[in-house]
């Protein structure tokens, strides 16, 4: 049954909106196109969106600026089109969150794994997430139905991997996770993936929920293997 997920792709380059659209419309989703930072927050805010893949060089807005403003208001996944692989901080980063980033040039085949591997792990979470588990630990509480995280009471905004990423660690606390584990948990596979992806996403997760990020109390180290959540 083809997928008809709604993706908005930006890009202000007519031959990569046709590289990039017509493998995507064959496989059945339904295909947005924005050539500018401008349009494509309008274009997001009069359509549902399913996924955004969006390039860092546009004109009018920037695609950082457009993931900042998009990330204001939503979680919904995003993949950054990056012309060079040493912008990966500054596209996972705390103040722009995007989800997946994927380096020019890329294959046609990688940039669908991509997209398939984002989506299918929406679909899941949004299953899981309809148990409306509570999981706490020591003053962070995770509400999986209302994806909702709260330190010390108060809520923190997380992007739509770091919640996928505390939700795998904190459901089996004591668990360790090697880089691959987890690269192949949250995408389904890590074909084409740099394993410091996941060095960066719990990095800002750390930023955003411990006391001290460089002494974390939740999510721990395992030197030389990957990281666990702490024991409950």
């Amino acid at each position: 049954m083809p997928d008809s997920s709604t993706i908005l792709l930006v890009d202000d380059e007519d031959s990569i909106q046709k590289l990039l659209a017509y493998p995507l419309e064959r496989e059945g989703y339904r295909v947005l196109q924005a050539r500018d930072g401008e349009e494509a927050l309008r274009r997001f805010a009069s359509e549902h969106v399913d996924l955004v893949v969006l390039d860092i060089m546009l004109p009018k807005l920037d695609g950082l600026e457009v993931c900042k403003r998009l990330r204001a208001e939503s979680e919904v996944p995003i993949i950054m089109l990056t012309a060079r692989d040493d912008e990966l901080d500054k596209v996972l980063g705390l103040e722009l969150g995007a989800d997946d980033y994927i380096t020019k040039p890329f294959s046609i085949r990688e940039f669908r794994s991509r997209v398939r591997a984002l989506l299918r792990r929406a679909s899941v979470s949004r299953q899981i997430d309809e148990d409306g588990e509570v999981i706490s630990a020591e003053g962070l509480t995770i509400d999986l139905a209302r994806r909702a995280v709260e330190v010390g009471g108060s809520r923190v905004q997380l992007t739509y991997v770091e919640f996928e990423l505390l939700r795998i660690l904190a459901s089996h606390p004591g668990r360790v996770y090697s880089r691959r584990m987890l690269l192949e948990a949250l995408w389904g596979g890590a074909d084409y993936r740099e394993p410091r992806t996941i060095d960066v996403h719990v990095r800002h997760l750390r930023e955003k929920l411990e006391r001290d990020p460089a002494d974390p109390e939740y999510i721990l180290t395992v030197r030389g293997v990957g990281y666990r959540f702490r024991d409950r």
